[in-house]
């Protein structure tokens, strides 16, 4: 083969390992800027669950409009029994009380659980931004690891080239 066809292949030998090295970085971009994008959802999506009204929820609206139905026609049947049966100021006093007791307690339930549910997305927020800071750590290792084996490849190239000459 000679030591031109020596020199070529170590020529050929460093220009893989550059175009190696080229090529696996800009994948390690590309797979970066996934993982940084998934970051940004992930953040998204906690500041929207965390700044959440859980009373504007739509389980939360059924539940008060349920319960304030259901007010509505005890206080109307309180009424009429009043009027039919002559009951007193005393009872529809209390059959009110007692649905605004419900009504505030169907609200303290709601907030209750949305509470819980900030909870659950505060720890899901947390779990999923510890696997993507891993998974950039990992990133960051193979990277480092990539420099120093192309850096080895052209070396070592380099090395064979030399003891040609």
């Amino acid at each position: 083969m000679g030591i031109l066809g020596s020199a070529i292949g170590g020529a050929l030998g460093i220009g893989a390992s550059i175009f190696g090295g080229i090529s696996a970085s800009k994948a390690m971009k590309k797979v970066k800027q996934n993982i940084e994008g998934q970051a940004k959802e992930n953040q998204s999506w906690y500041d929207q669950r965390i700044n959440e009204d859980a009373t504007q929820r739509a389980d939360a609206q059924r539940i008060l409009t349920m319960t304030n139905e259901g007010i509505r026609k005890r206080n109307r049947q309180a009424a009429g029994t009043q009027a039919v049966m002559g009951g007193t100021d005393e009872s529809v006093a209390a059959a009110k009380a007692a649905n605004n007791e419900a009504l505030a307690e169907a609200t303290s339930q709601i907030a209750v659980n949305g509470e819980r549910r900030k909870d659950q997305a505060e720890a899901q927020y947390l779990q999923t931004k510890s696997n993507i800071n891993q998974q950039l750590n990992q990133l960051e290792q193979a990277k480092a690891h990539n420099v120093t084996q192309a850096a080895a490849g052209v070396a070592s190239a380099g090395a064979g080239m030399a003891e040609m000459f």
